[in-house]
């Protein structure tokens, strides 16, 4: 008897990268390939790589050495946004045997053919300047059918002086409503209570269809079931009041919303080629709380960009101090060839660069701990996924809250009402109250 090939695979970078991994985790299965853990020997290694910054890249190399340490043998095939941009660079690696770029991810067992090394690689990477199809994904996360991430939209049709995302991946572009509520009904059948709506720029979901992001939400929370949705990052201008009022009035759609700011400058949103100023972003919070008291809201902010002076850096400071946001994801600016921001004079020393960071992410614990008092003593609906230490179970709120209770009380993948009762090392303990 011929035994299966043996896969594993490595993901570097966002949830989109992940739902597409776990499309092409599920293709190899299909085609009779035994996956395997990676880091084991494998027959076949797939790396889907991100560029989004100089640590994705440098990532991307030292995962590719790995695989091939372990697996000298293995037919290594790279995909991804990395792939897409940089397919000259990773071509020289020794071992590499296939470049493929966003467009055909979808196509990596065609692709590679009989997966003999011949010694070189074969790079398949298409120009994005046409607005390239679009190729549904899914994966699952938590523990069993616990979380899902459905990818609904891909590409940017923005123009961030920072970032090579449009370069990756192509404009935007999305399935029809009626299949992406066709996928949404098939995961709530196989079991997830969650469904996280992912994408590059969802927001921009059914641009250029006559639909919008709050016509699939209305349709997919029409849907029966016990099950909840997620949104994932919506850019400010995109945050639409109809969207909000869909929260505030749909059970099914949970408080949480995640908001790009990336500066606190009207000055710097303007070199970063955003779409909106500070006034309006804060206007948008408070439309958010004014209808979603409890919802919570993370904010994404880039330290360092260039010609960021001090004066600009406490402008930034002093704006989110003053946001009733629950907490901040900070990231620290890197430079990318090919956008324009890599052009822009007035670099900033890494060392101011980290200081920075350290500022904000402080605000950022300051903020989520404030955030986690308000909560205290309300009645929340918490999805469990896993054990924890020391006899416990946890799980987030619909508002995203880090919840634990003891495991007696309540199983992976069910969903509880739970009192939240005190903070204990950055998380709630709470009471199962039925």
């Amino acid at each position: 008897m011929t035994m299966a090939l043996r896969f594993s695979t490595y993901t570097i970078g966002c949830k989109l990268n992940y739902s597409e991994t776990a499309s092409i985790r599920r293709t190899f299965a299909e085609a009779g390939l035994r996956e395997v853990p990676f880091g084991e020997e494998a027959d076949v290694v797939v790396v889907n790589t991100c560029t989004v910054t100089s640590k994705a890249d440098h990532d991307t190399r030292n995962i590719i050495r790995r695989a091939l340490r372990v697996s000298p043998r293995a037919f290594v095939i790279v995909t991804g946004c990395a792939a897409q941009l940089r397919h000259d660079e990773l071509a020289s690696i020794e071992g590499v045997d296939l470049i493929v770029g966003t467009e055909d991810k979808h196509r990596l067992l065609e692709l590679a053919g009989d997966l003999r090394k011949v010694g070189m690689a074969r790079v398949v990477v298409r120009d994005l300047h046409r607005r390239p199809s679009f190729h549904a994904a899914f994966a699952s996360e938590g523990s069993g059918r616990t979380r899902a991430f459905l990818k609904i939209q891909d590409g940017c049709d923005y123009r961030c002086t920072y970032c090579t995302v449009p370069l990756a991946r192509g404009g935007s572009r999305s399935a029809d409503i009626e299949a992406t509520v066709s996928g949404v009904r098939n995961i709530v059948r196989q079991g997830f209570q969650e469904i996280v709506l992912t994408g590059v720029n969802v927001g921009d979901y059914g641009k250029g269809q006559g639909a919008s992001l709050a016509d699939l939400v209305r349709a997919v929370i029409e849907l029966p079931g016990d099950f909840r949705l997620r949104i994932s990052s919506v850019e400010p201008d995109l945050l639409t009041d109809e969207l909000i009022e869909l929260a505030a009035k749909g059970e099914k759609i949970c408080p949480h919303f995640h908001l790009p700011l990336q500066s606190g400058s009207d000055e710097i949103l303007r070199l970063m080629g955003r779409r909106y100023d500070t006034a309006f972003f804060r206007e948008r919070i408070e439309a958010l709380k004014h209808k979603l008291p409890h919802t919570g809201i993370w904010v994404d902010v880039i330290v360092g960009f260039p010609g960021e002076t001090e004066k600009h850096f406490e402008a930034t400071r002093t704006f989110l101090e003053g946001l009733p946001v629950s907490a901040l994801h900070v990231f620290t600016f890197s430079e990318r060839p090919g956008t324009p921001a890599a052009a822009y004079g007035g670099h900033i020393p890494d060392a101011v660069k980290r200081e920075r960071n350290g500022v904000l992410r402080r605000l950022s614990e300051g903020k989520r701990a404030t955030f986690y008092r308000s909560e205290l003593g309300s009645v929340r609906r918490v999805l469990f996924e896993t054990g924890g230490e020391r006899g416990m179970i946890e799980g987030f709120t619909e508002n995203y809250i880090r919840v634990a209770v003891p495991q007696c009380t309540a199983s992976p993948r069910t969903m509880r009402r739970v009192r939240l009762e005190q903070i204990v090392m950055g998380r709630v303990l709470g009471v199962v109250i039925d």
